[in-house]
Parts: C-alpha cells; sequence; structure tokens
C-alpha cells in the first residue's frame, strides 16, 4: 500500500479540511477516530518499515515472518486464511524468506501433503528486533494510561477486527483458547 504524499491542491492557510464541503456530507462520520487510525497505523508500521528496507522487504514479509515466528509449524492455507491473502500474493514473499534463510518449510507428520513453516533463528532475530521497535512506541503511547483503559482499548481493538468474534481466527488457526482479558459483556 502506497502512502500518499499530497493528494490535490492544499488548504488555504488558516482553513479546516472540511470548509468547502457540505456539512451533511460529513454529518456522522467519525474523521477524527478515521485519521488518528491512518497515522497510527502509519507511524506504527513506519518503524518496521525502515529496518525491513535494509533487508530488501516490505510489509508482506513482516506480516509472514510474525505470524510463522508466533505460530511455529503454521500451515501454509492457515497463513493465507489469516492475511487473507492468494496463494500467487504469498508465494514470492515466501519464496524469498525461504531462499534467504529466514523461514524453513517442512512436510506433516500426519499428511505429507501439509508444509508446516517455522522461523530459523535469523528469521527470530529479525523478528525480535521489528516487535522491539513496535513495543517501544506502543509502550510510549500507553505511558500514563491506566489498566481501565488499557482494557478499552484492547476490546477497541478487537472489535475492529472485521469478524463477528474476533478470537475465533486464532481458536479456529491456531487451537488457541479464546483471551482471557476479554470483558464479558
Amino acid at each position: 500500500m502506497a502512502d500518499i504524499i499530497s493528494s490535490g491542491p492544499s488548504a488555504a492557510a488558516g482553513s479546516k479540511p472540511s470548509e468547502g464541503r457540505s456539512a451533511t456530507a460529513s454529518a456522522g462520520l467519525r474523521w477524527d477516530i478515521i485519521e488518528l487510525l491512518f497515522f497510527a497505523y502509519r507511524d506504527f508500521v513506519g518503524d518496521a518499515d525502515q529496518e525491513l528496507e535494509v533487508f530488501g522487504f516490505g510489509r508482506a514479509h513482516h506480516r509472514v515472518l510474525h505470524f510463522v515466528h508466533r505460530y511455529p509449524g503454521l500451515k501454509v492455507a492457515d497463513l493465507l486464511d489469516v492475511l487473507r491473502i492468494t496463494k500467487q500474493s504469498l508465494g514470492r514473499v515466501l519464496k524469498q524468506l525461504l531462499d534467504e534463510g529466514y523461514i524453513v518449510q517442512k512436510a506433516g507428520s500426519n499428511d505429507r501433503r501439509q508444509r508446516l513453516l517455522f522461523a530459523t533463528a535469523k528469521g527470530e532475530a529479525l523478528v525480535a528486533k521489528l516487535a522491539g521497535l513496535q513495543t517501544e512506541r506502543l509502550n510510549r503511547a500507553l505511558r500514563g494510561i491506566e489498566p481501565a483503559g488499557l482494557e478499552t482499548i484492547r476490546q477497541f481493538l478487537r472489535a475492529m477486527i472485521d469478524r463477528d468474534e474476533p478470537d475465533k481466527v486464532l481458536e479456529a488457526i491456531f487451537g488457541i483458547p479464546p483471551s482471557t482479558t476479554k470483558a464479558k459483556e
């Protein structure tokens, strides 16, 4: 996904982004949260992007490495489901990670057709470095927030996941029981 540097003519000095547009067109829209999410995402992944660039990798490599590291023995089919991408999209990224020694692929013990993925020591080191950068950003942002506020943030993020029951994805694919921190409604 490319970042947009300029999306058209600059707003006049002192004007607000929505000036000149119909007030009714924006009624009820959560521009405040939408824009905060855009900028938070940009900066959250941006820290890792700079590190990945050194290796000739991008965000797709990061996502694959993250899940392979977090769930050793992950099946390629399950990785496709989690990332919601096609085999073709995954193929190029996975081949590069395999060829460069960040991931290894093994046949399943029960079904030899299964392709199980594992991070190598090299892959684990890169994931740790990227997670460290992102953890630093998260810790700075969460500094001073009370435990109840942290739980509210977790609830919000779970609710943003496009599933009826966000924890079902992890439970069904990885056999992980639903989160114990999830609030009961």
